[in-house]
């Protein structure tokens, strides 16, 4: 079963430094992660989702890899990779994996202007190591929502709020 944290961050480059710190404790095997999203909210109000991963893109170049290749059974290659592209990139759009967009939205619409928030889904993670490595970054957020016991909740607020 996968857990959800929120953290509200003063700044884009807290959330975004987060972000690549939690990266690297994957890269460890020290959390696993679902998804990752900074929710930004500029200062004229505007919200703004920055997944990690590029759904469209990563669907467009699969979509012409298999247009191609079907492409080429009809001798006309580049037509089905142009084909293949485009709809590879509409189902990329389309497809939401991981953490609700439009809960991503309702929550980043409720941050104050000019700050962010980090979501968090993740699987299984080592508590004690993943907390004092995120204690060392010394950043400083408000925990929005977890999913996550009590006590584990409790522990995740020490940490980023003191």
């Amino acid at each position: 079963m996968s857990n959800l944290v929120v953290i509200e961050f003063d700044t884009e480059e807290q959330a975004f430094a987060m972000r690549a710190e939690l990266a690297n404790l994957q890269k460890e095997y020290l959390i696993e992660m679902d998804d990752i999203v900074v929710v930004t909210k500029n200062e004229k109000g505007k919200v703004k989702l920055h997944q990690a991963v590029n759904l469209t893109a990563a669907g467009a170049v699969g979509g012409s890899f298999w247009g191609m290749l079907i492409g080429m059974i009809f001798l006309n290659p580049l037509l089905g990779a142009a084909v293949g592209a485009g709809a590879g990139a509409l189902s990329g759009k389309l497809n939401d994996i991981g953490i609700n967009d439009d809960f991503m939205k309702e929550l980043g619409a409720n941050l104050t202007d000019g700050t962010s928030a980090l979501f968090i889904l993740f699987r299984k993670a080592t508590g004690d190591k993943v907390l004092e490595r995120l204690k060392q970054t010394g950043l400083k957020g408000k925990v929005l929502q977890t999913s996550l016991t009590v006590d584990a909740e409790d522990e995740l607020r020490k940490v980023f709020e003191g």
